[in-house]
Parts: structure tokens; C-alpha cells; sequence
């Protein structure tokens, strides 16, 4: 019994269009990352072009600014900004872009297609500010798949395209068929209806219809119109395997390319090189037929993408990997060779440029957007390079390409494109699947030197800079963005009629750089969990850990982009000051501005005082304010500040920064910026001990909201001078008790809420009061306005996943116990949003966001709130916990500048960060202190943008957030090493070092062999590549590469462990030593083989200038095997290994000589992917790419390797790992279908075979190709139903500790296996039930169909349990939330979240 949770969504983008989808005049981006959805908008960013950027690890940029640069030296940065993201059962494979008669936002439609022949319409429902689904379209009938030996959906290559004037969209699935779906389009006749009422052959479901509109310019119920299937066979007997085809531009009927051939692809060039054709049909939507425009034939076989044009060009583009041919409309094909190899193998006749050595595997083309139609090419190494047609009247006579120069931005990409998309004004998105995804925007030189001169000449400067035509102001201007280069004359290469020769200064006229980036994981391989003892802690010694969270680092990204990086799930701070200043229980830290200084030169910012309060030893409350002047901060004894008025409740500065407010419980005192006092407010004229305390403060200039114990409020206001003076209240507020209060100044007008008419000068009148009644209503005033609400949200306390004035109050009374509102901006230095947090008695957090949406006659506010959907698990706190600790009542802080992001802490036992970063959802973040009683921003000089916190203990901490991490995936990312391909690495505990393998691409050239000697007569000079491995030496406290160890030529690096081996059969001495697994590759015509190294670090005497270079490789064995050596572990009690070398697994031992002695070894007559061992067991898993999984046992006395089991169906096993539960074994497996196997080793089962055979007990489907599996140390987790509160449970149903497996995917996606008793399983089971059919599934895609997987021999095991939608639990409001307990037979919602625990981290 198991469960699947993703800890980490994919982070690999692997489609991505941009249209205007959030209304007719936006412009977004839509992202999709293997399972899931992302939709972006874009922001301009302006600074200064003399800003310094600095490169940092993980690939973002920090910026200093230096001096304020004119107009014409302004930088326009374009950035991306997440307005929404979804989590889909589903695998996308394909967006289109349609334009949709009408739709709900004004915007167009998303086509969207996922795996196994689904397609998902879906527009921008700006009501619910979410994507919504309009129909569903699914081919999977059987009596589609015409033969029964015809390849099922699944292990066909299905793609989408859609006609550029949203005419149709036609999806490509199984072998050869289409399936075509026509929009009604603007004039379609009355009996279309009729026609298209007929059978259809897709099944669809119609989730939302449109209007119909009096005027008859929209009468349809959909946007589209029946769809049908064709066999490709009947548009044309000869497209027997199709290649790839796509909708072209400028033809009156929806019209596609098909790229195929009547051969399969074959390895005899001598006789296939021109087996390809090219096709153009014509789609007749009415009569459901087709007819042939043209055919293009002997094509190169090595062609593989159409790639269609518009004007000024037009035709299609036909991609391979050796050439580039275009075709117009009217057939005639040019093209151009770009290497060597095209020539010998290629007898399609193409002018050829074989200076250049291109490969064009891989590469993508996207168009640049000027007017003479140049195109940017990303090669698989990530270079750029510029494809510019020849034009002659209006037909294409050439193509040229030339490399971007290094200097130009030629080399800034380190990886492949797997999609490309223009998003106007020169910039380009571009996804990748092995490194960060890119926004790179481009500028014409030509256009800076034109510029350039007419500056010059009207400010008279020789030497004016080169200005960037993508930032110029006049473009903003422009009314259409994407032809910024028409209103240039035609004396240049940025005419509109292309030059029929373009010169290399033509050719090398762009200029790229990177605006932003989206980080990715993938692809994610070998990883190391941390145990604590690397120096990834202890190289900062004020590096706090973050305690019982996982930390582990992987090897990341393919090629130059490889990287090393460091995962935590939790924020360790970076320690720079401990301050004991008594037993505190709050801090607060101020900076204090002097009012005769505001006219004169400006100041730093830097806080100077620090406010804190107290518990002496007798137990008096006492307020203590020190100075930051000094070091140790001391005591302002000679000051106005009294440490015997009692404790500060809150703190905060008005008029500027000038005046000091503190909160007392009774009074509030006001001090100038010398901390002398200069006002004593009472709440009470004449104080008793029985009047009311002061509970909870929130400043917003120039207003402090003050909350009583009485449930009663007061707000005063500070006038010019700084005097505060009471706000009159209306009855509502004053009679109305209130349990929490937040105070906001909405000076960028979020919540548009309509109050009454202010005066224009008045800035105060933005000014916000959100209060929480006993209720649990929210109600909102104006500042300057007490006398009416003008908000009011009743239902608040269920928390539904829309909130509104008009939401109707359920007859329940599952209300959430809410205790605390706060009102803040979150993000960072792009954007900033308001956020309504919430937290609740048992400390759960819920955050909504703000959003307009006007219903006519519904609601008197066009003011809604939304739930932000999945953050996880939130650090749940039950109440008897906090029980005896003093913590305030005010938990949530919020700061607004810590390490450049506006955030908010919760204080308290498990205390959190709430960050929202512009490019990513927004994440709950655990921080590094245990437990924490308040928090507080800090700036200073030598802690920049950091914080204070308060722990339970009374010590004060000033510390700062990483600077170089990233929190875009809810896990804390640090880059620690990158720019080469690791293959492999382990960690080196003896020595604090790291050990990679490292595979570099390398020329291959035949070499000197006397058996051949025709190879010393090799001409050629497009020399084929291979990988070239080596053995390198990292030091973590410099991120430096130390020794390096080179392998032979072909000789690559599978494998690399640590291991304590024995060294010696005499005193059987034990050393921790590096073992290396190679192969050597020199051809499909020569034999692997592999070879075994085995390595110890020694030290050596260091280079004094160069920090790190104390240690270095030594070789103690080297062993040549036949077959590669693709799997090493350690095995056995004696310091054995076993090693998987060629179609045998063997046990090793080291001899005294530096020889590896086999001592045992089991025939596996298959290419082994896993050989490991459950540690200290003897038994050993072999897993294999084509028979499966095998069981066996390792003795000792005498030695040898028995079988034991094995799985009875073929598996193509990719990753494997062992699964104790109590005395259970299970075996988990994926496979390169993306899913995991659940395998049983029961000799007692008569099912087994006496145990030769492997239980297969369930699987799921993960939507991820997996790479690693990690089995993590066994936990004790606390069965919430076990505790003989209700119930009675079986003693077998509380095991001792209960593994965890850690899974890796290609797509980046981080998951984790968990094992659970059979109480919780049947718990989560029936509430997982629950949320499937409770919780809305974007695109109409069912989960449950989503992670079943087909499989053959199952003994029925129990399904396995679908953690993604469990963690959706507090998406629900809380009346459904109390419906859903009722059915799983809970009594409180900490039981079914203490369930949860068992399935994450």
C-alpha cells in the first residue's frame, strides 16, 4: 500500500505559444511543462543602461546601480509575470492558438492536446479569473484503430497543428490517421448547423456554450463544429509513414504540408537517401475531403520538421539535419547544405556552405519579425545563427546563414530549444528541456548607428552611444509592435525587398541578450542524499540548518549546461549577527530619519535603534530600545525611551520615517528621531487596572489601527506635525466585535473600492481597513471614511475558493476557526501584488488574491477574492502545542524588502516564509530556526536586506536569505558547480570532496591501425563527435575544480560510488575509496568494453594560489572487463562490490596488488540498468532493459550470487529501488514508459511459485521519464487514528518505521513513494475518492484515468494512492472539507492531515 506525492512539479518547458488570451489586447504566453499549465503575462522593466550585471550561479542576475543615466541611456528588460498555473492529469503534447467567434474574455482560445489523442479547448473566464474548459475531444474508439496489430496511441508520435486562421486544427495520432476539428468562422451559412448535426467521430463534452446574440453575428451553441477522422491512406496512398506535416499560411482554404515516405527509414544510404516527399492538401471542411496542390519528391532522408512561413516570405521551410529547403507555393524548392556530409550523402541538388559545419539535429527556427523575412537559428549546442532568404520579385532565388559572433550574443544559450515563440517587439521566448528557458529580445545594429548619428549630430557629442532600438520610446508608441523597422528607408539590409547578396556586415547586424529566465531541474540525474556532514553546512560557519527537512544535491542538465546543485526544503538562513539582549519576545528594528536632513544631500537607509521587549527573571514585562552604532548594539539609557512602561506590542514609524510610534497595552508613545518623547496617547482618560489592553497594531501612513482585548478597535491618524489624533468611528464599526485587523494603503488602487468623494490632494484617502469579525466576516473600510463598510464578505470563514459579497452562507457549521488577518504586497523587483493571508487557530495558512470581475446585477462590488490553489502542506500546528508558550497574537509579519522579495514570516513553532517571486507560483517556505517568536526587517551596512527573529529561547538573530538560491519550485536551489555535462558524482566524506564524472563532446578521428590501413587515409573534415569522459576532483568550499584524471579516447564514465571497501585480506583494513564504472565506445562495429577504477584522494601539498588544491587522485586498481560497466554497489559485510559489467553481475574484492579478485558472478544475459543492494542484507536487485527485474541473494560462506526471484513480464526497467515495509519486502520499478511497477517478493504466496516468480501488485502512471530512485531512512510517523481517541486497530497496523523512495525525472519533476499502514490507506482511499469527484480537473482530464496504467500479471494489489490530489485537500471550502471527513468516517481535520504527514517530507 503506497502513495505517489509530487514533491516538485516538472520544470521543463516543452511547448510554449503567445497570443492574446487574457483579453483582445493582451499579450500572454502559455507555457506547458510536461503535466503542466502556465500562462504568463509580460512587464516592462526599466533601468539604466550603466547598470552592472552580474552573472550568479543559478543563472539570474543581480544588478548594482551606478550613476542615473539620461533618457536615451534607459534599458528596457522585458519580464515574465505567472498570472496562473495548473496541475494536469495529463501529459501535454501540443498547443494551438484559435480565434474563437467570441469568447468570454475577449481574447482567443488555447487548443490544447495531451497524450492518448485528447484535445481540450479552453479560453480565460475573467468571472473566475481562471482558464475554463470548453469541450473535451477524445479519440480513442476502437473501431478507429482499424488492424489489430496497428500500434496503440500511446507508442505512436501524436502532434497537434492548427490553421493560422483558426479555420481548423488537425491532430496526428496512432499511425495514419488525422482527426480534424473545424471552428465556425464569421459568415458561415445557416446549414453548416445542419450538415455538422450529422454522427461525428470524436466524443466530446460540451463544459460551456455560448450566447446567442440578437443580432445573428454569433447563432452557434460552440466554437467549433463537428469534428471527423481521415486515414491519411485516403487523402494519398503514399503517405505510408509520415514524417511530420503542419498548417501553411496564405491559402483562401485551410491547407497543410505533409512531410512523408513510401520507405521506412533505413541505414542503407546507398539506397535510400532521397526517399522523402513533400506534399501540399487542401482541406474541403464541407465535403470532409481533400485535394493535392503539389508534391515535392527525392527529398533527403534526414529531413524532419516543416516549419511554415508567412509574408514576406511564405511556403514552408523543410528542416534536416544537414540542409535547409525551402518551397514556395508554387513548388520550386531552394535550398542550402550546411556542412560536409550533406554533400556525400544527399542527392537532392543544394548550393552548399560547408565552412559553416553545422548540425542541425535538434535546432529550432523561429522568425525574427522585420520585414525581410530573417529567421534565427538555435543549434543543438545552443549557438545562434541568422537564415536570411534571397528574394527576386517575389520569389525566393537563395538562403543564406551565418553565424552570430560570440561578442553579439552568439554563445549566451548553452543548450537546445525544444520550442520557440515571438512575443512581439523583438523578443523571443525560447523553452528548453536541459537548461533555463530564455526570453532574449534582439536589436539592429544598423538601426543603433542611424540613431547614433542623429543624436549625435543634435547634441554635437563624437561619441555618443549606440541606442537600443528596442527600447527606444518611439516603439513603445507604435501602434503595431511587431514591425518596428517598416518606416525605414530602403538604403540598407533592413529594407523591406531583401538584397539579393547580403554582405557579412548585413548578416551580423543582430545583437541578443537574455531579458529573464525560468529555472529548470532537467534533467534531473544522479543525486546524492545529504546526511548533514558535508561542508555544504560547514563552509558557512553562520549558516543555520534547517532541521528534520530533506537536503540533497543533483546532477543537473545536459552538456555546457550541466550543474551541480544543492536542494533544500527549507530555507537555511545565512547567520550574520547574535544579539543577546534578555529574554525577548519581540524585536523590532527602525530606521530613524532626522526632518532637518530631508532637504539637504540624502542618507542611507540603514536601521539605527532596535526596539525589543522583555521578560526579566521576576517575570516584568519591560521594553528596551539599543542602539546599532555600536557593536554589540547597546542600551539608550540617556534617551526618553522608558523600559519600565511595559511590553511593546507593535512598532512603527510615521511622517516619513521621522516619527517613532510604539504600542503599549494601555498607550501609545510617539518619540522623535533622537528617541526623545513627544507624545503620550492613552486609550483610556483615566486608567484602572480593569480597563482594555491593546492586543495586536498595524501601521499604514499615516493611520496606526490599534485592537483591544475588549474585541474593539480605535485608529489614529498623525497630522503634519506628527500628532496622533483619534478617527471618529460609526456605529457598525464600534458596536461590532472584531477578532483580527489588517490596514493597508492601496496606492495602486488593487481593490478599486468606491467610498466616498475625497479630496484630490488627500494621499491618505488609498488607506485600507480590513477587519475580522468574531464571526469570521470580513469588512472593509476606508481610512478616511468609518462610517460604512464599503466591503463586506460574510462567508469568509469557509473559506471558499471564491469569496464575494454575494456569497450565499451555507447551512453548516464548518466554519474555520480564523484568528489573524494580514494585508500585504508579496513578489519581488519585477511586480508586486496585494494578498489577503489568512491564519487560522491551528496556525494553517490560506491566501487569496484580489481580482475584478463586474456581474451585472449580482454584486454591488466588482471585488472578488481567489484562494491561491495547492501550496502544500503549510506546517500544520495542532492547539495543545502551543499550549504554555507565549506567542503573540499577531503571528504573521509582514517585511517588505528582504533579500529583494516583499515576503511575510510566520512566527511560531514551525515558522514559515511566504514568497511570491514574478515568474513562479507562490511558495510556503520553512526557515531554518525550530521554533521563533516574532520576526522583523533588518538593514544594515553588513547585513543588507536581512531579518531579526526571536526564538524561543530569548536570543535575538539577524540573518539573511541565501543570496544566490532560488524558491521558484518550493524547493531552495543553489547552484554549486556548472558549465560541463556531469554524468555522474559522489560525495567523498573523508575528505570533503566531490567526485565527478564529466563527458565532453569530442572530435572522433579513425585511428593508426595496422589491421586497417585505409583509415590513415581519411578525408574528411566534418569529423563525427563522440563523448570524451574524465574523472574530476570538486572542492565545495571553493566551487573549483582541483585534479583532474583523463580517460582514454571513447572512454566514457557510467557510473561513480563511495565506497568503504577492504584494502587488505591480511588485517582487513577498510578505507573509504571511489570506485568508477567506464565504457569504452569506439563504434557500432567494435565490441564494448568497460573498465573498473578504483581511486583514493590523497593528500598533496597544496598551491598557495589556488584555495583547494590540497588534494588530488590517486589510482589504486584498474581492471579492463568485456562489457561496459554500467552499475557498481557495495555489497556484503567484507567491503565487497558488486559490479554489472557486459551480461554479468560480479562480486569483487581488492587485493593488496591492485587487483579486483571475482569472487562470484550470475549470468544476466541482458544489458543491466540497476545493480544495488538493500544495505547490509545481501539481497540485490539486477534490473535489465529488456526482461525486467530480478531478485538475488549474496552468500558469503561459500560466495556466491543465487536467484531468488524475478518479474514474469518484459519491462524496459530504467530505475529501480528497494521498498521494506515491516517484514515486507516490495521492489519498485520504472520503466521508459513513465511508470512504476510494484513488484513482492512472498515465497508463501502460491501465486509466486515458491517464490521464483515477483508479485507485480499495482502500478501508476508518473507522466515522467523517471531517472533515479533513492531509498530514504526508515521514519516513525504517528497514525492519527491509532492513538485510542475512537478506535480500535490492529497491532499490525502500526509497524515500527515506515521507507520512503525519492524519485528523479527527466522533465524535473522531484516525487516521493511512500509506505503507509492499512488504516491510513483506507482513510486516504476514500478520501482521495472524495476529492476526485468534488475538485475541478482543468481541461476536463480525469486523474484517475490519468495515473491507471494497463499492465498484464497483476495479482490484485491495491491501488496506489494519488498524492496530488490528496495535497488539493485545502483547495475545498470548509463545508466540503466537513463533508469530506464524514465520508472517509474522520472526526477533525488534524487526523487526516497528521495522515498526510506519511506522504510527505
Amino acid at each position: 500500500m503506497q502513495c505517489y506525492t509530487q514533491l516538485a512539479p516538472p520544470t521543463a518547458v516543452t511547448h510554449a505559444i503567445s497570443l492574446p488570451f487574457l483579453s483582445a489586447s493582451a499579450n500572454n504566453l502559455v507555457v506547458a511543462k510536461s503535466s503542466l499549465l502556465q500562462i504568463y503575462s509580460f512587464k516592462t522593466v526599466i533601468s539604466n543602461a550603466v547598470e552592472k550585471v552580474a552573472s550568479i550561479p543559478n543563472g539570474h542576475e543581480r544588478r548594482t546601480s551606478g550613476a542615473k543615466g539620461s533618457a536615451r541611456d534607459r534599458v528596457q528588460t522585458t519580464k515574465l509575470v505567472l498570472i496562473a498555473q495548473y496541475d494536469l492529469a495529463g501529459t501535454i503534447i501540443g498547443l494551438g492558438r484559435v480565434k474563437t467567434l467570441r469568447s468570454a474574455s475577449g481574447g482567443e482560445a488555447v487548443l490544447v492536446a495531451s497524450k492518448d489523442a485528447k484535445l481540450s479547448l479552453i479560453e480565460w473566464d475573467p468571472e473566475q479569473y481562471s482558464i475554463s474548459t470548453i469541450s473535451v475531444h477524445f479519440y480513442e474508439r476502437d473501431d478507429i484503430q482499424v488492424a489489430p496489430w496497428t500500434q496503440d496511441n500511446a507508442q505512436c508520435h501524436n502532434q497537434l497543428t492548427t490553421d493560422p486562421s483558426s479555420r481548423c486544427a488537425a491532430l496526428k495520432f496512432g499511425a495514419r490517421h488525422v482527426a480534424i476539428l473545424p471552428f465556425h468562422q464569421a459568415g458561415d451559412e445557416l446549414v453548416m448547423d445542419d450538415f455538422d448535426s450529422g454522427d461525428s467521430d470524436d466524443q466530446s463534452g460540451l463544459t460551456k456554450s455560448s450566447q446567442k446574440q440578437p443580432n445573428g453575428d454569433n447563432h452557434h451553441l460552440t466554437p467549433y463544429r463537428g469534428s471527423f477522422v481521415l486515414s491519411l491512406l485516403a487523402l494519398d496512398p503514399g503517405l505510408m509513414h509520415v514524417v511530420h506535416l503542419s498548417f501553411l499560411h496564405e491559402y483562401r482554404e485551410p491547407t497543410f504540408g505533409v512531410l512523408s515516405s513510401r520507405l521506412a527509414a533505413s541505414s542503407a544510404l546507398h539506397e535510400r537517401r532521397n526517399i522523402l516527399s513533400y506534399a501540399v492538401y487542401t482541406l474541403d471542411l464541407e465535403q470532409r475531403a481533400s485535394t493535392t496542390l503539389l508534391s515535392v519528391t527525392g527529398l533527403p532522408y534526414d529531413i524532419y520538421t516543416i516549419l511554415p512561413l508567412s509574408t514576406p516570405i511564405g511556403g514552408a521551410l523543410l528542416i534536416g539535419c544537414n540542409e535547409l529547403i525551402h518551397v514556395d507555393q508554387a513548388g520550386k524548392a531552394n535550398g542550402i547544405a550546411v556542412n560536409d556530409f550533406a554533400r556525400r550523402n544527399v542527392s537532392f541538388p543544394l548550393p552548399s556552405q560547408p565552412d559553416l559545419a553545422l548540425r542541425l539535429e535538434g535546432c529550432a527556427i523561429e522568425h525574427l519579425g522585420n520585414p525581410n523575412g530573417d529567421m534565427l537559428i538555435i543549434l543543438r549546442s545552443g549557438e545562434l545563427a541568422i537564415l536570411r532568404f534571397t528574394v527576386d520579385g517575389r520569389s525566393v532565388s537563395g538562403l543564406s546563414i551565418r553565424l552570430v559572433q560570440e561578442q553579439n550574443g552568439g554563445h549566451m544559450l548553452s543548450s537546445a530549444a525544444s520550442c520557440t515563440t515571438g512575443i512581439g517587439r523583438g523578443r523571443i521566448f525560447i523553452g528548453s528541456e536541459e537548461n533555463d528557458s530564455a526570453v532574449i529580445g534582439w536589436t539592429s545594429r544598423s538601426m543603433k548607428l542611424k540613431r547614433q548619428r542623429s543624436v549625435t549630430e543634435a547634441n554635437g557629442h563624437a561619441d555618443a552611444m549606440l541606442l537600443d532600438a528596442e527600447n527606444d520610446e518611439d516603439e513603445e508608441e507604435a501602434e503595431d509592435e511587431d514591425d518596428l523597422y517598416f518606416n525605414e528607408k530602403p538604403d540598407g539590409h533592413l529594407s523591406a525587398q531583401p538584397t539579393s547578396s547580403p554582405t557579412d556586415t548585413e548578416i551580423d547586424e543582430y545583437v541578443f541578450r537574455i531579458h529573464d529566465s525560468l529555472i529548470n531541474l532537467a534533467p534531473l540525474g544522479n543525486l546524492r542524499v545529504l546526511d548533514g556532514q558535508s561542508s555544504i553546512f560547514t563552509e558557512r560557519s553562520s549558516q543555520e540548518h534547517v532541521p528534520n527537512k530533506l537536503e540533497l544535491v543533483a546532477a543537473m542538465g545536459h552538456g555546457k549546461s550541466g550543474k551541480l546543485t544543492k536542494l533544500r526544503m527549507g530555507v537555511s538562513p545565512q547567520v550574520k549577527h547574535r544579539f543577546d539582549l534578555g529574554n525577548v519576545q519581540a524585536t523590532w528594528s527602525v530606521a530613524v530619519k532626522n526632518p532637518a536632513a530631508e532637504s539637504s544631500q540624502p542618507t542611507d537607509d540603514y536601521d539605527n535603534v532596535i526596539i525589543t521587549s522583555v521578560v526579566t527573571d521576576a517575570g516584568e514585562e519591560q521594553s528596551h530600545a539599543h542602539t546599532l552604532r555600536t557593536d554589540p548594539p547597546t542600551e539608550l539609557l540617556d534617551s526618553d525611551f522608558d523600559s519600565s512602561a511595559g511590553a511593546t506590542v507593535a512598532l512603527g514609524t510615521l511622517n516619513g520615517g521621522t516619527r517613532i510610534v510604539q504600542v503599549l497595552k494601555t498607550e501609545i508613545r510617539a518619540y522623535d528621531d533622537d528617541l526623545s518623547l513627544a507624545q503620550i496617547f492613552p486609550i483610556s482618560e483615566d486608567p484602572t487596572p480593569e480597563d482594555p489592553r491593546i492586543v495586536a497594531a498595524s501601521f499604514a501612513e499615516p493611520y496606526v489601527l490599534l485592537l483591544r482585548d475588549d474585541s474593539k478597535t480605535m485608529l489614529l491618524k498623525a497630522d503634519d506635525s506628527g500628532e496622533l489624533e483619534e478617527v471618529e468611528q460609526g456605529d457598525v464599526l464600534s458596536s461590532t466585535a472584531w477578532l483580527s485587523i489588517s490596514i493597508f494603503d492601496d496606492s495602486n488602487d488593487v481593490f478599486r473600492l468606491a467610498g466616498e468623494e475625497e479630496e484630490a490632494d488627500d494621499e491618505a484617502s488609498s488607506v485600507l481597513v480590513f477587519l475580522l469579525n468574531a464571526n469570521g466576516g470580513l469588512q472593509i473600510y476606508k481610512a478616511s471614511d468609518l462610517s460604512r463598510p464599503v466591503y463586506s464578505a460574510n462567508g469568509l470563514s469557509f473559506l471558499p475558493p471564491f469569496l464575494s459579497e454575494d456569497f450565499m452562507i451555507r447551512r453548516s457549521s464548518a466554519r474555520e476557526p480564523l484568528v489573524e488577518i494580514l494585508v500585504a504586497e508579496l513578489g519581488d523587483n519585477v511586480t508586486k501584488t496585494p494578498y489577503m493571508i489568512l491564519r487560522s487557530a491551528n496556525d494553517d495558512v490560506t491566501i487569496y488574491y484580489p481580482y475584478q470581475s463586474a456581474i451585472d446585477g449580482v454584486s454591488a462590488s466588482s471585488l472578488r477574492f481567489a484562494k491561491v490553489p495547492a501550496l502544500g502542506l503549510s506546517n500544520t500546528i495542532t492547539s495543545n502545542v502551543l499550549d504554555g508558550q507565549n506567542y503573540p497574537v499577531q503571528k504573521l509579519r509582514a517585511i517588505q524588502d528582504v533579500g529583494g522579495y516583499s515576503t511575510v514570516f510566520r512566527a511560531g513553532v514551525s515558522p514559515c516564509l511566504v514568497i511570491k517571486i514574478a515568474s513562479a507560483a507562490m511558495q510556503i517556505i520553512p526557515l531554518g530556526s525550530k521554533s521563533t517568536k516574532s520576526f522583523a526587517s533588518f538593514h544594515t551596512i553588513d547585513c543588507r536586506r536581512g531579518y531579526l527573529s526571536a526564538d524561543d529561547m530569548g536570543a535575538i538573530s539577524a540573518a539573511q536569505l541565501p543570496p544566490y538560491a532560488d524558491f521558484s519550485t518550493g524547493w531552495v536551489a543553489e547552484t554549486l558547480f556548472g558549465g560541463k555535462n556531469i554524468v555522474a558524482f559522489d560525495y567523498h566524506a573523508t575528505t570533503d570532496r566531490y567526485v565527478l564524472g564529466v563527458g565532453e563532446i569530442a572530435n572522433f578521428k579513425l585511428p593508426d591501425d595496422e589491421l586497417h590501413p585505409e583509415w590513415s587515409h581519411e578525408d574528411i573534415h566534418f569529423l563525427p563527435q563522440i563523448e570524451q569522459g574524465s574523472i574530476e576532483i570538486l572542492t565545495p568550499s571553493s566551487g573549483t575544480i582541483t585534479d583532474t584524471y583523463p580517460l582514454d579516447t571513447g572512454e566514457i564514465v557510467m557510473c561513480i560510488k563511495t565506497m568503504s571497501l577492504e584494502v587488505s585480506e591480511i588485517s582487513h583494513v577498510r578505507r573509504s575509496l571511489i570506485v568508477v564504472g567506464t565504457s569504452v565506445l569506439l563504434g557500432e562495429d567494435i565490441g564494448a568494453k568497460g573498465r573498473i577504477y578504483v581511486f583514493d584522494i590523497i593528500e598533496v601539498v597544496p598551491d598557495p594560489e589556488l584555495l583547494g588544491t590540497g588534494r588530488k587522485l590517486k589510482l589504486i586498481a584498474r581492471e579492463e572487463v568485456k562489457g561496459a560497466v554500467t552499475s557498481i554497489s557495495e555489497v556484503g559485510t567484507e567491503g565487497f562490490l558488486l559490479v554489472a559489467q557486459g551480461q554479468k553481475c560480479m562480486v569483487r574484492g581488492l587485493k593488496e596488488d591492485g587487483t579486483l579478485l571475482p569472487v562470484a558472478f550470475i549470468d544476466v544475459q541482458c544489458y543491466v540498468t540497476v545493480a544495488k543492494e538493500l544495505a547490509g542484507s545481501g539481497l540485490c536487485i539486477m534490473a535489465d532493459a529488456l526482461k525486467g527485474v530480478w531478485l538475488t541473494g549474496y552468500l558469503e560462506d561459500p560466495y556466491q550470487l543465487r536467484l531468488f526471484g524475478k518479474s514474469a513480464q518484459h519491462l524496459e526497467v530504467v530505475a529501480a529501488e528497494f521498498l521494506p515495509h515491516g517484514k515486507d519486502l516490495y521492489i519498485v520499478v520504472g520503466d521508459a514508459e513513465g511508470e512504476l511497477h510494484v513488484f513482492q517478493f512472498d515465497p508463501h504466496n502460491p501465486k509466486s511459485l515458491m517464490g521464483q516468480r515477483l508479485l507485480h501488485l499495482s502500478n501508476i502512471n508518473t507522466g515522467g521519464y523517471p531517472t533515479t530512485m533513492t531509498l530514504l531512512g526508515g521514519r516513525t510517523v504517528s497514525d492519527p487514528l491509532a492513538d485510542g481517541r475512537a478506535r480500535s486497530v490492529s497491532p499490525n497496523d502500526t509497524p515500527a518505521s515506515l521507507h520512503q523512495i525519492l524519485l528523479t525525472s527527466q522533465n524535473g519533476a522531484i516525487s516521493l513513494l511512500s509506505s503507509l499502514t492499512p488504516s491510513a490507506y483506507r482513510t486516504l482511499a476514500a478520501m482521495q475518492a472524495f476529492l476526485t469527484n468534488t475538485l475541478p480537473h482543468p481541461l476536463g482530464l480525469n486523474p484517475r484515468a490519468y495515473r491507471s496504467a494497463e499492465a498484464d500479471n497483476t495479482v490484485g494489489g491495491r491501488v496506489m494512492l494519488d498524492g496530488d490530489v490528496l495535497k488539493r485537500w485545502k483547495e475545498l471550502g470548509s463545508w466540503k472539507r466537513a463533508e469530506g471527513m464524514a465520508r472517509a468516517g474522520l472526526e477533525a481535520e488534524w487526523e487526516f492531515e497528521g495522515l498526510l504527514e506519511g506522504v510527505w517530507l
